[in-house]
């Protein structure tokens, strides 16, 4: 027989949010693992609430909303409210009822802008890092760094003389700027819609592009993210932040830490044996001087294994770039870049501790 298309919706229901989530769906362990974390930070959670006035969005709920934006490539805010008023398994991630009323993107914006002024993303990496450490995922000897480059959300158009306050000539919203033969580098030009962005390009013969860096320390055992940063795309940035990094890894035993051949200078390299890291840097030879690193170094099993395992350091920034949010950043200023790339970051350190933990 036939069935009937009439809709006609019953005046009461008993179905809870909880029964549309599959019992074995990937966002179940990653919610209970972000859940525990951010129980830690209830004492920064109350620093920046008033105890009286209107409530505001749980910072709870703004964060879990941020997770997934990484988690399925949404690309706005705007986007991101949308599809949590009609998705329930994102509404279900969030802690939202199907009868709660989902915010205005502008309110979610001025809400998440709060938890960016008191850094709550970077002490929530913190919290995911100590939660893997407890769950025995770490490796607390060998490590190796990186940095990629980061698209800034700026035209090169933009990127003018420090001293030229005058747009480019022409009509209508796209205007014509012509810069072909125009010497142009960050000591004399800057962008003037994000003024943090640097030109920078990824190697000889690579266009250059406005642009951020990312840097990451990974331990080596299973691949998880326990440092990370952002920071202005500079020639020196990359070893700069990475001896940063370094020097905020808790313990004082001996470490180990990988590299490309672009940390082989003599001056990383004599920082980080400072340190008290031994650096299985890879050997650039051909560069003036030789490589910073001598056989005393390279003839060790060691120094070969961390060259392999180093490589894998570049698996976080491909996810971030294809998956997470950081190939082009939807952002401006350096403060806001750092939080979208913490904010990736945690969730690779989430799906790989899914993936460890079966």
């Amino acid at each position: 027989m036939r069935g009937v298309d009439i809709f006609q919706e019953a005046l009461f229901t008993t179905i809870q949010l909880e029964s549309f989530v599959p019992k074995d769906h990937p966002l179940r362990p990653i919610k209970a693992m972000l859940d525990e974390a951010m129980k830690e930070l209830n004492w920064l959670f109350s620093s920046i609430y008033a105890e009286t006035g209107r409530e505001s969005i749980p910072p709870e709920r703004l964060i879990r909303a941020q997770l997934l934006q990484v988690l399925y490539s949404i690309r706005s805010e705007r986007q991101l409210v949308e599809q949590i008023n009609y998705n329930l398994l994102y509404r279900w991630f969030v802690g939202l009822t199907i009868d709660d009323t989902v915010w205005n993107h502008s309110v979610f914006s001025i809400n998440r802008d709060r938890l960016l002024e008191h850094n709550v993303v970077g002490e929530l990496f913190e919290e995911v890092v100590a939660l893997a450490r407890k769950r025995d995922l770490l490796s607390d000897e060998h490590f190796s760094v990186d940095g990629t480059l980061i698209q800034a959300w700026a035209p090169q158009k933009s990127y003018r003389r420090k001293d030229d306050d005058q747009p480019p000539s022409g009509g209508g919203r796209n205007r014509e700027a012509n810069f072909h033969g125009e010497k142009r580098s960050n000591a004399t030009h800057e962008s003037k819609t994000d003024g943090d962005a640097r030109m920078a390009r990824k190697g000889p013969g690579k266009e250059a592009r406005l642009s951020y860096m990312g840097h990451t320390v990974m331990e080596n055992r299973h691949g998880l993210i326990v440092k990370a940063a952002a920071s202005e795309a500079t020639g020196t940035a990359e070893r700069d932040i990475a001896l940063d990094l370094l020097t905020t890894l808790p313990g004082r035993k001996k470490r180990t830490v990988g590299a490309d051949k672009n940390y082989d200078t003599a001056d990383f390299v004599k920082r980080c044996r400072g340190l008290k890291v031994t650096p299985h840097v890879a050997r650039n030879d051909n560069r003036p001087g030789g490589s910073a690193i001598d056989g005393r170094t390279s003839r060790h099993d060691g120094y070969h294994v961390s060259q392999r395992n180093r490589k894998r350091v570049e698996e976080p920034f491909g996810w971030g770039k294809t998956v997470g949010l950081i190939r082009q950043v939807k952002c401006r200023g350096l403060e806001k870049v750092n939080s979208v790339f913490m904010m990736t970051m945690i969730g690779w350190n989430l799906t790989r501790m899914r993936t460890l933990q079966g």
